[in-house]
């Protein structure tokens, strides 16, 4: 592996490969432009890219020259199993001159009779982006300017296709979202409510959700999560426990046996995810609310008359972290005078870095009285977060039981 500055000729060629440089094509057509300039440049037949799917550790094909049917067909290699994989698994250039059964896992490359192949890690940094590979129907010897070349290649490849799956992620994470956070909260008579959502600045979006949802018998359920993680993954899963604990709030009118289900469920099908979770289910009329925390910091009650404080609910496990234990999960009735005023947040409300979670929280149960919520919302953001941008995100819902409710 050359530890040198690259040859002269080896950017010559790499110049030529990549052309003219941006265009306005799709990024799959100018990467399948730039593999088939590679073929001439490098003397070969087939020049394959193959992106690193790191949750299931594979490679998938997704552009080539001289070799299409990998793309259309869907080829998928194990990192560590094949060619490919063997070149992922070594992160360094791996060449072969036997192409068969012993050698390759995808028959296509025998079928399309190469002889010798060459491939490189596409790397940025530390990171394995994918694998790059070419290949001959002849035996062709490849040089260390050949594998200089490629590497470099790799190298450019794996930026592009780096910084076109970050915003991918970030945009498909950004629709995700809104389509999962309610636009507008219901209409409840007796109830008002209002809510803030805020984005981190340093990780970016992640799995903070909250949910209000009218329910069978009169009741009322209010939710607020945070899936631990940030970007598309951890909105994936937010989206999926939103949707099985709305699914168990239909059948289940404990808030404990609703979260104990849901639990239950991430640590059958979500191996590795934690969420913390409160939900309170308001009983007819609003007099009440049940309340039950999975690792969830404790909403924050006022009432009128009252020093607003932390609703002294016990704390159970988190979701997700109960794998083969039995957790008795815990409700607390929470009563709600008339006019009173409940907060629920996530933890990129209260927490920084230079303060205790702790001192967040007194701040907090200090600025929340009996008052109209959005009113509530905009003093407690404004005190809360002012003119910096939260370090992580931020959710908080506001809701108020009618002042003339019996």
């Amino acid at each position: 592996m050359p530890s040198h500055a690259p040859e002269p000729e080896s950017r010559t060629r790499l110049a030529e490969i990549l052309g003219a440089g941006a265009s306005n094509a799709a990024l799959g057509e100018e990467l399948t432009k730039v593999l088939a300039r590679a073929c001439a440049v490098l003397d070969v037949d087939t020049a394959t890219v193959l992106r690193h799917d790191s949750r299931w550790q594979r490679l998938v094909a997704i552009a080539a020259a001289g070799l299409e049917e990998e793309v259309y067909q869907g080829v998928q290699v194990p990192v560590g199993a094949g060619f490919p994989g063997s070149v992922a698994a070594r992160r360094e250039p791996v060449v072969i001159d036997q192409v068969d059964q012993t050698t390759v896992l995808n028959a296509l490359l025998a079928e399309r009779g190469l002889h010798t192949m060459l491939g490189v890690p596409m790397l940025a940094g530390t990171e394995l982006v994918g694998v790059l590979h070419i290949g001959a129907a002849r035996d062709r010897r490849f040089t260390t300017t050949d594998i200089e070349t490629l590497r470099l290649l790799a190298d450019r490849l794996a930026a592009v296709l780096q910084a076109e799956l970050m915003h991918q992620n970030q945009a498909a994470t950004i629709a995700l979202q809104r389509s999962l956070l309610p636009g507008v909260l219901p209409v409840i008579d007796g109830l008002r409510l209002a809510a803030r959502y805020v984005p981190g600045a340093e990780a970016g979006l992640g799995g903070d959700w909250y949910d209000v949802f009218r329910l069978p018998g009169d009741q009322t359920g209010i939710v607020m999560g945070d899936v631990s993680g940030h970007g598309l993954e951890a909105a994936v899963i937010m989206g999926r426990l939103r949707s099985a604990l709305r699914a168990y709030a239909l059948d289940c009118d404990d808030p404990a046996e609703v979260l104990a289900k849901l639990d239950r469920k991430a640590n059958h099908f979500e191996h590795g995810v934690m969420a913390t979770v409160a939900y309170g289910i308001l009983r007819p009329g609003h007099e009440t609310m049940a309340l039950s925390l999975a690792g969830h910091l404790p909403p924050v009650l006022a009432s009128p008359g009252e020093p607003a404080r932390l609703v002294p609910a016990p704390p159970d496990p988190p979701v997700g972290l109960t794998v083969g234990a039995t957790v008795e999960r815990r409700t607390t009735m929470v009563q709600l005078p008339p006019g009173a005023v409940a907060a629920f947040y996530t933890d990129g409300l209260v927490e920084r870095r230079d303060r205790l979670v702790d001192t967040g929280m007194d701040q907090l149960a200090g600025l929340v009285r009996p008052e109209d919520p959005d009113r509530a919302c905009a003093r407690i953001m404004a005190a809360m977060v002012g003119s910096r941008p939260p370090q992580d995100d931020v959710a908080l819902v506001v809701l108020q039981r009618a002042a003339g409710a019996h």
